[in-house]
């Protein structure tokens, strides 16, 4: 069971650019502000860049759905015929991220908070 689709992280070459298109998007400062991860909260949806994506396979905006059981929804993805780019890391504070391609090359993205 998924809680929807609520965070999407952007590769990013030049951190300090996209930093200034994306507030000036948003409107907000980042709740997060780090030399590896800049990330936004607005209206619900959480926008994060990542000037390390391009080399973990990012090929573009990463859509992360948020789901109960994340080692289970890998699991299944897998089964299914995903191809695993990132397994289960703890990105602090409980958090929990992987992400996935399926056979078209499209990038799918979990969370699991604590």
């Amino acid at each position: 069971m998924t809680a929807g689709l609520k965070t999407i992280v952007y590769p990013v070459k030049d951190l300090d650019r996209a930093k200034a298109l994306f507030g000036a998007l948003l409107e907000v400062e980042p709740y997060a502000d780090e030399p590896y991860y800049v990330g936004y909260k607005d209206a619900g949806q959480d926008v994060g860049l990542d000037p390390n994506g391009h080399a973990k396979g990012m090929t573009g905006p990463v859509p992360y759905w948020h789901v109960s059981d994340i080692r289970a929804r890998l699991g299944a993805l897998l089964a299914a015929g995903a191809e695993l780019l990132q397994d289960v890391q703890d990105v602090g504070g409980g958090r929990l991220i992987a992400s996935v391609k399926d056979a078209d090359g499209n990038l799918v993205g979990m969370v699991q908070d604590a």
